[in-house]
């Protein structure tokens, strides 16, 4: 029986595998994801968790509810030998080992781009996963809270500030969605002013939203700075240690919170660790069928889609064009995958990847969004309700899509949950405290001397 080894189960690799699982004949093929969590994150609901409209648990789809007939393995793709046809697998706990392949799908996904600069390790979160949406969220929740028992001064304008640093479409919907929460919250902590909110958004290009047209992108700089918030354009981080932001065109302030969405980097395995060929941004050179090489030099039984590939956009109908990394090709390359695989089993020829976008929209917060398709712009609550409308249509299985409405429809009837839970985080911490009050953020695991 043939081994189809996927290296990931993010959006490309989930549906590649969904897609083998519903039509391989019995002992036709064994089907195999190694991803270190058992689950797929369907990002564009992340601003919705960070804002509290979604629950953590209904942006994630598991990868055992859904894919029955796979064998599923925690743990990381550390190094592709396709020479030797395997791959090492270094698991949560033990030593490293190698499975072997007869047909490989690169399925990795990107990672978040970061850069030297002083404090980002130290004080930034991401936003590319569920944990580090519910922590953001919880981490302003928790603010307002400190801030609401503290007299006005630094500290507790510095536990108002918000900062983002990144204008792409993840940035701006997860700045605009927090800011959103932000100005709820004002309902519930009489102790604080809309004047005291700080929003900042920092883009080091001179426009925010790249996909959107050059008016649009102004027209949603100008809705979040009449909402409160300020938009640094032409503007990078140069510091942000013990949280004093320092930008590059002189600005400096405090803040409480520094989300980081600047970009996606290619996955180490693939441009690091791999013999496969990759191009000079460290993406794997892929072919119109999503098989991973060139026209004259095909590499036999090796696939790839998603961010970590290089794939060519042919509804671009211009030469060297690539499709963008997003949810919307990542999950259509993943369903292509699984056809063209099957047909190359069965002796049929694969197909080319051809998808005409369908626009993009994004949301900016709770009634607010902004969708385009070629010329046509829609902003306002009606782009918002058409961001909802397709996503909720978009995430995979029926079982999430009604969660996901259930949870909507009682927050329009009873409003946003307002609970942080930021204490989970430390799970310990009234167990070993045994009730005495620490100060700050020392680990539930170190006890107090």
């Amino acid at each position: 029986m043939r081994e189809i080894l996927i290296v990931g189960g993010g959006y490309a690799g989930f549906y590649t595998a969904w897609g083998l699982e519903k039509k391989l004949r019995r002992g036709e093929a064994r089907v195999t994801v190694v991803d270190p969590r058992p689950y797929m994150t369907y990002q564009p609901f992340l601003p919705e968790v960070v804002a509290g409209s979604i629950e953590a648990r209904h942006a994630a789809v598991s990868l055992r509810r859904h894919l029955h007939r796979t064998r599923l393995i925690a743990g990381t793709v550390t190094d592709i030998r396709n020479a030797e046809h395997t791959v090492t697998v270094r698991p949560e706990s033990g030593p490293d080992y190698q499975l072997t392949y007869d047909t490989l799908v690169v399925t990795a996904g990107a990672v978040t781009r970061t850069f030297p600069i002083p404090g980002l390790s130290e004080e930034a979160v991401g936003l590319k996963h569920v944990e580090e949406a519910v922590a953001i969220r919880d981490r302003l929740l928790t603010s307002f809270d400190r801030a609401a028992s503290l007299p006005r001064g630094p500290e507790r304008r510095k536990l108002l500030t918000v900062t983002f640093v990144g204008g792409g479409f993840s940035g701006v919907e997860g700045f605009g969605e927090l800011l959103s929460l932000a100005t709820a919250l004002l309902d519930h902590y009489p102790e604080l002013t809309s004047e005291e909110i700080r929003f900042h958004l920092v883009e080091a290009r001179g426009r925010i939203l790249p996909e959107v047209g050059d008016r649009p992108g102004e027209w949603v700089v100008r809705a979040l700075e009449k909402r409160g918030a300020r938009v640094h354009l032409n503007s990078q981080l140069v510091s942000a240690e013990h949280g004093h932001v320092v930008l590059s065109s002189g600005e400096e302030f405090e803040t409480g919170l520094l989300v980081w969405s600047a970009g996606n980097a290619s996955n180490p395995i693939v441009h690091n660790h791999t013999d496969l060929p990759v191009d000079e941004r460290g993406l794997l050179t892929v072919r119109a069928d999503l098989r991973v090489g060139t026209e004259a030099e095909p590499v036999e039984g090796v696939w790839a889609a998603g961010d970590d590939a290089s794939v060519p956009d042919l509804a671009a109908h211009r030469p060297g064009a690539h499709t963008v990394p997003n949810a919307q090709h990542a999950v259509r390359q993943g369903k292509r995958l699984a056809k063209n695989i099957l047909a190359t089993l069965r002796g049929r020829t694969a197909k080319n990847y051809v998808h005409h976008s369908l626009g993009v929209v994004a949301t900016l917060g709770l009634g607010r969004g902004i969708f385009q398709y070629r010329r046509l712009v829609i902003k306002g609550f009606p782009a918002w309700l058409m961001h909802r409308g397709y996503h909720v249509l978009a995430v995979p299985t029926w079982e999430r899509k009604v969660r996901v409405f259930a949870v909507w429809a009682t927050a329009a009837l009873f409003g946003r949950d307002l609970v942080s839970l930021a204490s989970v985080q430390q799970p310990r911490e009234a167990f070993v405290s045994h009730g005495n009050p620490r100060r700050g953020e020392q680990p539930a695991d170190v006890p107090a001397r």
